[in-house]
């Protein structure tokens, strides 16, 4: 038999045999070909609330920041004001959306194309996600489509929000998002006796506020019937409440609960620098909608 015959016929079986192996090369060339989550930050520009308040962009770039060490996920930061012509494209490309903008729950009815664009996201499984104005409207009419994509909404004529001073604690309900997140007093500006859908299996509460003699939630996740993730979160009115690592965590695990990233048991890591808390240039304001 020719030498290359021979050496030919064992490099088959010797390759055969490897492929027999449980996660020998299939595990290697899966994990080099699949492709990150891709992450929208969707941000507004200044509302018209006072420096240091509802810094939509700022807020964002942390978040980007934070998630840069997840290999998983690839985070875009997106200025979204209208018109956003390019927005219905940009979504149906997207593995997930996050809103920090100006009455998100308004926003994302306000155009038909970008609505049917969200709930498409939604109906492929996409994560979506929530944070403080990002989540409310003044007008009671956006509240039913916004629910059944987040799950929880700050919305209508008797939507409540209060300054308080107070110690807000996570739920018992051990749901990842909350991993590595005790107990803290934090003053922030938090939305409450917010909507929730009863759709599916309902809203988990994450977070736990004491306000007006009741515990009040203010952050959720949602597993949706669609199969998909949700998660909200009413605080972040002030820009300076990042420096506290539990609202880094919190957000940063939402959003990777909601793209169905791995959370390790004690938190993910989220440092910050000052320069990372920095806010950028002043820019002209719009009316405030609040």
């Amino acid at each position: 038999m020719p030498r290359d015959s021979l050496t030919q016929r064992r490099l088959t079986r010797l390759v055969a045999l490897l492929l027999l192996l449980p996660g020998v090369l299939t595990a290697g060339d899966k994990s080099k070909t699949r492709k990150p989550a891709r992450l929208l930050l969707l941000w507004h520009s200044p509302d018209g609330h006072p420096r240091s308040t509802h810094e939509y962009q700022a807020g964002m770039r942390i978040i980007a920041g934070q998630l840069q060490r997840h290999h998983g996920v690839q985070a875009l930061l997106v200025h979204a004001n209208d018109p956003w012509r390019k927005g219905p494209e940009l979504l149906d490309g997207a593995d997930a959306a996050a809103l920090f903008v100006s009455e998100g729950a308004k926003w994302v009815s306000g155009d038909p194309k970008r609505l049917a664009a969200f709930q498409r996201l939604a109906a492929r499984g996409g994560g979506l996600v929530g944070l403080h104005w990002g989540i409310g409207t003044r007008s009671a009419e956006p509240i039913p489509a916004f629910l059944a994509l987040l799950g929880g909404c700050h919305g209508g004529p008797d939507r409540k929000y209060t300054v308080v001073t107070a110690r807000t604690t996570p739920t018992r309900s051990r749901h990842p998002v909350l991993n590595g997140i005790s107990p803290f007093e934090v003053k922030d500006e938090f939305y409450y006796r917010l909507k929730f859908t009863s759709a599916g299996r309902g809203v988990t509460p994450l977070l736990k506020v004491p306000i007006d003699g009741s515990d009040e939630t203010v952050s959720w996740a949602w597993q949706r019937p669609d199969g998909g993730r949700s998660f909200g979160f009413s605080g972040l009115h002030f820009h300076v409440n990042w420096n506290r690592p539990e609202y880094r965590r919190l957000v940063t695990q939402g959003l990777l609960w909601t793209l169905r990233q791995p959370i390790p048991a004690g938190g993910v890591k989220v440092p910050l620098s000052a320069a990372d808390l920095k806010l950028p240039p002043a820019r002209p304001k719009q009316p405030s909608d609040k």
